[in-house]
């Protein structure tokens, strides 16, 4: 299954935050920067609780604000 991710960041944070989620390459399969209300969007790819455990985790980065 793919998901894709909406996350919005605190200011002046989006090129720490797309490093970290970089490195998160089991599930993370593509990281992009975007313009309008998110600052960045991710391709997921796993099974349905692999993807929620991993919107979870991004959570616990402390320069992300949102997910959606």
């Amino acid at each position: 299954m793919r998901a894709l991710c909406l996350i919005t960041v605190k200011p002046d944070k989006v090129d720490t935050v797309v490093e970290i989620l970089k490195k998160k390459r089991k599930i993370v399969k593509q990281v992009m920067i975007v313009t309008g209300r998110a600052d960045i969007s991710t391709i997921l790819r796993g099974t349905m609780d692999e993807i929620n455990s991993m919107v979870i985790d991004f959570k616990k980065i402390k320069d992300i604000v949102t997910t959606e």
